[in-house]
């Protein structure tokens, strides 16, 4: 059979996991990083990176909306996930996880989502016409009291949910790399460090995301982008960054230290099939790259314009090299043989269930439903309501 070379059992041929699984972890790596970038103003007072909050939250719920959908696909019946919430299996991680996400969707990331914009939604509901002033009529829950006392309870709880809210973005990525990682079979995935990775990973890619959504959406405004805000953001980065890439050379350096029966196998896959993806897109492009732009742009004083500019190319370079370490992960884990005696290839279809337009379709869709909170939930202060402080009435 053509792909394959030496020794392959039977079921190891097809991969059982395709771009759809890639796509999975990925996705939900973003909706943790984004979630942290907006604890750093809600949390950690970060002031400078305030700009970015509303979008940050914004961004976090409309990819969590799609995460579900790429492992709904690959089990071909999606309409049988809800099983899981009335049969629950305590001992089985994946099926725990339909728990970890509804968690995190409506008692964390709708419910701050919900306290941050109630002020705005009540204007919005006594200001709009027709269809939208309906929605925003649900959307107030039958909570119209905008007093000064109700924002400020508002605002206290609001801080408590993103306080749970850290801990719980942590367990819905970490707990992918926990999968991952307690794969004892398969010695490309069976490391105690993967959920760290993964954690990690997930922070960068987040905050990259949404560092270039922030700066392509300003310009698409026609606004000013405020550098005080972008440069903090490119700072956590950087730092975020270094750790992360700490932590995957670790990694490295004890697989290669430890050199057990598997190590001449991936050693191999690694210098073959995996070289492109791993060596070139993920480690020098998607990672030593951007830790370079982004570590000149900490030490030398750059002109507004350079730093745009390096902040673009870091921020897609970045989510790149992370979907690529998705990818070495999942596809590149399932390329060797149990015996290491043999290695098949992964040749992604176009049109099927599983293919190149499915998995394209579903990066692009939580951006359509970003677009569309968006303009449901402006998080631009002047285009949203009066900003924090404006007197209004209490309503009744």
């Amino acid at each position: 059979m053509s792909g394959v070379e030496g020794f392959m059992y039977p079921n190891e041929i097809a991969l059982q996991w395709s771009v759809l699984i890639v796509l999975y972890p990925y996705i939900t790596g973003l909706v943790a990083g984004a979630f942290i970038l907006a604890s750093l103003e809600r949390v950690f007072l970060v002031e400078a990176v305030k700009p970015t909050y509303r979008l940050a939250l914004l961004t976090a719920l409309a990819f969590l909306l799609v995460a579900p959908l790429p492992l709904c696909l690959h089990l071909g019946h999606p309409f049988r996930s809800p099983e899981m919430y009335f049969t629950p299996h305590s001992t089985s991680a994946m099926a725990m996880f339909g728990y970890v996400y509804l968690w995190y969707l409506m008692a964390v990331l709708v419910l701050e989502i919900w306290l941050d914009y109630r002020r705005d939604i009540v204007l919005l509901s006594q200001s709009s016409k027709g269809l939208l002033r309906l929605i925003y009529k649900v959307m107030t829950l039958g909570s119209s009291n905008i007093s000064p006392r109700s924002l400020a309870i508002d605002e206290r709880v609001g801080w408590i949910v993103t306080l749970i809210g850290i801990p719980s973005a942590f367990l819905l990525h970490g707990y992918v790399g926990f999968i991952f990682g307690s794969i004892k079979a398969n010695p490309w995935w069976s490391s105690p460090l993967m959920p760290v990775v993964f954690i990690f990973s997930a922070m960068v890619s987040g905050i990259a995301g949404v560092m270039v959504l922030y700066m392509a959406i300003t310009k698409l405004r026609k606004q000013k982008i405020d550098m005080r805000c972008v440069d903090t953001i490119a700072m956590y980065l950087f730092y975020i960054f270094i750790i992360d890439f700490s932590l995957e050379m670790l990694d490295l350096i004890h697989r290669i230290y430890e050199a057990d029966e598997s190590f001449r196998s991936l050693n191999f896959l690694v210098h073959t099939q995996l070289y492109i993806p791993h060596i070139v897109i993920q480690i020098f492009l998607g990672t030593i790259t951007p830790i370079i732009l982004l570590g000149i742009t900490q030490v030398v004083k750059l002109p507004e314009i350079a730093r745009k500019r390096i902040y673009s190319v870091s921020g897609c370079l970045t989510l790149i090299g992370v979907f690529a370490m998705r990818w070495n992960v999942v596809i590149g884990g399932q390329l060797f043989s149990k015996s290491f005696l043999g290695y098949t290839t992964y040749k992604m279809s176009l049109v099927t269930r599983e293919g190149l337009l499915v998995a394209i379709f579903l990066t692009i869709l939580p951006l359509i439903f970003l677009w569309a909170l968006v303009k449901l939930l402006p998080p631009w202060p002047e285009k949203s309501a009066p900003p924090r402080g404006y007197p209004v009435a209490a309503a009744d």
